[in-house]
């Protein structure tokens, strides 16, 4: 085997990111079809579309704590997983590997139980309405039975990425995805299960991608396996990992901490439209997730270069990755924005045939974009300290954006007469602050000093 191939430490750095970024961002982009070909099978439903969708919405910050939780263990372990393979400890980085394993299944099992066995109040306190509780226990109730698939699969693919076979990787989501839109056509309209036939395609789908992982992972073309005598819990080794994937949990439980008090706030002031509001902004989040993958692909593509070129001491090439992560997602998201503001109703209609939903989702989808170039900065600040191990810092600014900026906003702007339109608000505001106080707190701590 060619090593070269797999030594981020030579050839152009762009190159290096750019290679790992396009199949990963494809790879993120067929990840996101299980929710979004879910959401748009469902919100065409004859009748009960409209009230299926906000369900699903409902469901969505469930499903987020689920992947926060993958992301503390799966992102916070590739790092120092990257960061070993860089200095050539081979060793230390397979039991990275093993540990990570076992976490992510004690967890599976874990978040498995309590939130099945509490699926209801869950669902209640996370904004349900009279009308999309129904649809949303539905759902969750089978969703739930695929946590282990889940996690393994999202949480292991980065392994597969970051030993340099993103390609491989790519392929985890584009078999699970692929079989879940077949499998969404056929259960939700073949055998008219509708919202339960959404959940059980996203099961197999997953327990497939799954599959996949384990048996690259394990096999021989990998260069760091996933062997048996490292399926074992270090505290010393867990404490690392918690430590740097706090940043990327923070994000994703900030996200749904978000999503809840958003969900509740539309159901107050939005009055009899609540469940309505809660699907636009299910609609809304759909494509935020969409226009943002790109960026979340650069920064995904960044990270093990950045981490491996750390490791071996290339800081020259660290700074240049760090330029080129910045510019190429400050630009893109810069026409993503404008695209956005040109097309709302066509981005809604996706979704729904909703005349009144297709209406007011497209004037609140004008006021939570604004300015959404801001986003870039957030990624390009939380990618370096991510990449480089600097766990306080990614916290901090994690936490600054969403828990400490958009959860007082969405809380604050309806109650001084804004109502819906506040909560929708209060996203491109936390992007202006937040993501400019995380860039340039990066810049100048970091960046200048590598």
């Amino acid at each position: 085997m060619d090593q070269s191939k797999y030594d981020f430490s030579s050839g152009s750095v762009k190159g290096r990111i750019l290679a790992q970024a396009l199949p990963l961002t494809l790879a993120q982009a067929v990840q996101l079809l299980y929710n979004v070909v879910d959401r748009i099978f469902i919100g065409h439903l004859e009748d009960v579309g409209e009230m299926a969708l906000s369900g699903l919405g409902v469901t969505f910050p469930v499903i987020v704590l689920i992947a926060a939780f993958t992301s503390l263990f799966g992102t916070g372990g590739a790092t120092i997983f990257s960061i070993a393979r860089g200095e050539g400890k081979k060793e230390e980085a397979e039991r990275v590997l093993g540990n990570v394993f076992a976490l992510l299944s004690l967890s599976s099992v874990v978040l498995f139980v309590f939130c099945y066995l509490f699926k209801t109040p869950i669902l209640l306190l996370f904004g349900a309405g009279e009308g999309s509780l129904p649809y949303a226990e539905e759902y969750l109730s089978i969703y739930l039975f695929g946590t282990f698939f889940s996690m393994i699969s999202t949480g292991l693919n980065g392994y597969i990425n970051a030993q340099g076979f993103p390609k491989i990787g790519m392929l985890t989501t584009v078999l699970g995805a692929v079989l879940n839109i077949a499998l969404d056509a056929l259960f939700i309209y073949g055998f008219s299960m509708e919202v339960r036939g959404a959940a059980l395609a996203t099961v197999i789908s997953q327990g497939v991608s799954c599959l996949w992982v384990l048996w690259f992972l394990v096999g021989k073309k990998a260069i760091l396996r996933l062997k048996k005598e490292h399926f074992r819990i270090s505290l010393k080794t867990t404490a690392r990992i918690c430590s740097l994937g706090l940043p990327a949990f923070v994000m994703q439980a900030t996200g749904s901490l978000v999503q809840i008090v958003s969900n509740n706030q539309l159901q107050l002031y939005g009055g009899e439209l609540g469940d309505l509001y809660v699907g636009v902004l299910a609609v809304i989040g759909s494509v935020r997730d969409l226009v943002t993958l790109p960026v979340m692909g650069i920064s995904s593509g960044a990270q093990p270069v950045l981490g491996f070129n750390y490791g071996a001491r290339r800081n020259d090439r660290v700074k240049e990755g760090i330029r080129f992560t910045t510019v190429i997602g400050t630009a893109y998201t810069i026409v993503a924005w404008v695209f956005i503001m040109l097309f709302p109703r066509a981005l809604m209609a996706l979704f729904t045939d909703s005349a009144d939903t297709v209406r007011i989702g497209a004037e609140m989808m004008n006021l939570y974009f604004f300015g959404f170039f801001l986003m870039a900065l957030q990624f390009a600040g939380q990618t370096t300290f991510q990449a480089l191990g600097k766990a306080k810092k990614a916290v901090f600014f994690s936490l600054l954006r969403k828990a400490l900026i958009v959860v007082p906003l969405t809380l604050l702007l309806p109650a001084l007469g804004l109502g819906v339109k506040g909560v929708f608000l209060a996203e491109p505001i936390s992007n202006a602050i937040g993501g400019a106080a995380c860039f340039a707190t990066m810049w100048i701590t970091v960046y200048k000093k590598l």
